[in-house]
């Protein structure tokens, strides 16, 4: 879709209640909404924020099309036509405050924060939950790969895999600001300034007469960029002679075969021996590249079984996340107005984890002065100064209150940026490169307890005094109501 088809893209209730409040003349009310996740994906100690672009470009182009009001005029509902009418001049006039894109994120805090008219703030939910979602989760798969990779090269190789396009071209993005070095998408290339890589495929070797042929031919017509596939037929015994005997042909002409790719069979035993066979050959150079259903579990086992890549293809694993293919975000209205004020709301339910925080809040990287590290994330209320004028803060686990201590030796960095105000876009977007360098940044604030792969530490998300009791307040008020 482009980017000025989105306006249906919502769930249908949605709708409904848009048209609800309308008809009850509450559609002008105001109400802020926060989106945020309950539990890290994968088992990992953070998550790292993607999706703010594609969130900016439909918020800016969000418009009903005369075929939208159409469908809706189908409708069983029967809506009626003013109400039609009144969205054909639709636009969005709120305010979004959101994590820039890379940021070292965690549950319960917001990601997201939304302030509007109850209309647009409604009409929006399902659209940015789904950007949200499918890109934070696939720029937190890839920045584990990148953990246990440890410099290596990292190439993504999912499109074919992905459910659909879109997911093909904005998880490459997303893979690109974790730390992938390219992808082999090339209208990801294109559209973002992606760098692109790719091969050849087994049908080149097996569409010729000879292996050798396949890959003197392929040389011959890519010279500068050249890594042969050497699992075809017998790696050691025909890929790998085969693909030494190519590289002498590029050196007797001043040029230089780039690498091997090995995408079957025991990896760690081939890339070692392939390693061997090509040092033996003078071609020290020669870089290995590993594919076929990798992940961080794999090339975690592999380096430690001391396979001999120095470049990851990573896919159907990455592209899919699909150890646990969905982030689970959620949309949750904190305020509402109610006699020209806003005023705070909680929802209760009889699972204690979906209990909401009530109120307009901020959120807060509590960064210890003496060591430059993180010591928190602080959820307070909009307002809150204690923690902007660095006044002595109390940081307690919100589940067990009991646990807590004072902390007054530390900076504040706000983490929620004003993105658009009342309609217009006042966040100046940064380019691509610069989204990635500031996730790599980002990563040094914290221990390398938390961004292992095995048993991560737990990170805290505290909240203020206040909006603890706010909580507590709500729930005292809903039990007395009961």
């Amino acid at each position: 879709m482009n980017g000025s088809d989105f306006a249906l893209h919502t769930d249908k209730y949605e709708i409904n209640m848009m048209y609800a409040h309308w008809k009850h003349g509450t559609a002008n009310d105001r109400a802020v909404f926060e989106a945020y996740f309950r539990k890290l994906p994968f088992g990992n100690g953070y998550a790292v924020f993607a999706g703010l672009e594609r969130i900016v470009d439909y918020l800016q182009k969000l418009a009903f099309s005369e075929e939208d009001i159409a469908y809706l005029a189908r409708q069983e509902e029967n809506y009626d036509p003013a109400f039609l009418d009144m969205l054909r001049g639709f636009r969005f006039g709120g305010t979004l405050h959101a994590m820039r894109e890379g940021e070292i994120v965690f549950p319960n805090e917001p990601l997201l924060r939304v302030e509007g008219t109850v209309m647009e703030t409604q009409l929006v939910e399902t659209a940015l939950l789904n950007f949200m979602n499918y890109q934070t989760l696939i720029a937190t798969k890839a920045s584990r790969i990148v953990q246990v990779a440890q410099g290596d090269t990292l190439l993504e190789f999912g499109s074919r895999r992905a459910q659909e396009a879109d997911a093909a071209v904005w998880g490459a993005r997303a893979s690109y600001i974790a730390g992938f070095h390219a992808t082999s998408n090339m209208l990801a290339g294109r559209k973002f300034g992606i760098p692109t890589k790719g091969t050849h495929a087994h049908s080149w070797v097996q569409g010729h007469d000879t292996e050798e042929e396949a890959f003197r031919r392929y040389a011959e017509a890519l010279p500068d960029q050249v890594t042969l596939l050497v699992d075809t037929y017998d790696t050691l015994l025909s890929g790998v002679p085969n693909a030494i005997k190519i590289g002498r042909m590029l050196e007797s002409k001043g040029k230089r075969l780039l690498s091997i790719r090995i995408d079957s069979g025991d990896i760690a035993y081939l890339s070692k021996e392939a390693r061997k066979q090509l040092d033996q050959a003078g071609m020290p150079y020669v870089g290995i590249v590993a594919s076929n259903d990798l992940d961080e579990h794999i090339i975690f086992n592999l380096k430690a079984q001391g396979a001999k890549v120095n470049t990851w293809g990573v896919g159907t694993h990455l592209i899919t996340a699909d150890d646990q293919p969905a982030l689970g975000g959620v949309y949750k209205l904190v305020a509402r107005e109610k006699d020209g004020r806003l005023v705070p709301v909680i929802k209760i339910s009889g699972n204690p984890e979906k209990v909401t925080t009530p109120g307009k809040k901020d959120v807060y990287r509590i960064i210890n002065r003496t060591t430059g590290l993180a010591m928190a994330d602080y959820i307070s209320l909009y307002g809150e100064e204690d923690v902007t004028e660095g006044k002595r803060i109390k940081l307690f686990d919100p589940l067990h209150p009991y646990l807590y201590k004072h902390v007054s030796n530390y900076t504040a960095e706000r983490l929620l940026q004003p993105v658009f105000e009342k309609g217009k876009l006042v966040y100046t977007m940064p380019k691509l490169d610069e989204i990635r360098r500031y996730h790599q940044e980002r990563l040094k604030l914290f221990w390398p307890e938390l961004l292992r792969k095995l048993n991560p530490d737990v990170y805290p998300v505290n909240q203020s005094v206040a909006v603890y009791e706010l909580k507590m307040e709500l729930l005292r008020a809903f039990a007395k109501e009961e």
